[in-house]
């Protein structure tokens, strides 16, 4: 079984937890394939990632690693197990001291799966062909680049007109996306199996522009509006951005390739309680 390792340096428990991951892998007769970055920090050279074909991947550090390794893996239904070196970790299965435990697990196949779908965004010119982007998990976000000021965009919603945005940016997600920018933003928490998209504002500039939730079929269009339309990028998932011309627009529409999640267990609100702390303050343990 191949098993590929994506990690981010900058969690200083990664070195720590590599080794052990390595002797155990050993153990199970696991071949770990891992990303150059963390080559000085294995106990011996892997092969890298590329060289062979996966069965599975590991990502070690928080949700943006999960993310970018979901990317990686450009639609393959491979399973992405999430080992949370972080504080959040909403996505991850594990935490670091799991790590082995959790690898042992996925090798003996003691594990669950949920599909997340995603997002797929395409930059339309005015003339010329369209540029697709890579699939977004969580969310697609419109915004300015460098100083953060008034932008003004159009949302249409299968060809129909919602209306016009004024805001600092707007973020189209999915439900898995919705306990991220969205949920900062003010946008609702969508349960991952509910079938839609929300379009939420960033910093809306009246009072009648809210979190719109549409369903997951829905092919949406927003374009900028002059002369608000200058330096304006696209990002999916903050992690890659492009920029957007004023006379293009940005098609969405529900990714064709779902991301498969590994879980050791799916009750989706108890990870929220603890993840998102979220709950009545007096269920919270009090201080020492």
């Amino acid at each position: 079984m191949n098993v590929g390792v994506i990690g981010n340096p900058r969690y200083a428990g990664l070195a720590a937890i590599l080794p052990g991951m390595a002797a155990r892998a050993k153990g199970l007769g696991l071949c770990l394939l891992s990303e150059p970055t963390l080559e000085p920090y294995w106990p011996a050279h892997p092969p890298p990632l590329g060289s062979a074909p996966l069965d599975a991947l590991v990502t070690l550090g928080g949700d943006g690693t999960l993310l970018r390794g979901a990317r990686a893996l450009k639609g393959a239904r491979i399973p992405v197990l999430g080992v949370n070196l972080g504080r959040v970790g909403f996505l991850t299965a594990a935490m670091k001291e799991e790590a082995e435990s959790a690898l042992e697990r996925l090798a003996t196949g003691r594990y669950l799966t949920e599909e997340r779908h995603t997002l797929q965004a395409a930059i339309v010119p005015a003339r010329g062909e369209p540029t697709q982007l890579p699939a977004a998990l969580n969310d697609v976000t419109i915004h300015k680049g460098g100083v953060a000021r008034l932008i003004r965009l159009n949302v249409q919603v299968n060809g129909a007109d919602v209306g016009n945005y004024s805001a600092d940016g707007l973020i189209v997600a999915t439900p898995t996306g919705s306990t991220a920018y969205s949920l900062s933003a003010g946008g609702p928490i969508i349960v991952p199996d509910v079938e839609a998209l929300v379009v939420t504002p960033i910093a809306a500039h009246t009072l009648a522009v809210r979190p719109l939730v549409v369903p997951a079929s829905a092919r949406i269009a927003i374009s900028p509006i002059r002369p608000w339309a200058e330096d304006l990028l696209v990002s999916v998932d903050g992690q890659q951005a492009m920029m957007l011309g004023p006379d293009d627009r940005v098609e969405l529409r529900r990714g064709d390739f779902p991301v498969i999640l590994v879980r050791f267990e799916i009750d989706y609100f108890a990870r929220m309680r603890t993840s998102l702390r979220w709950g009545d303050l007096v269920e919270r343990e009090a201080p020492q």
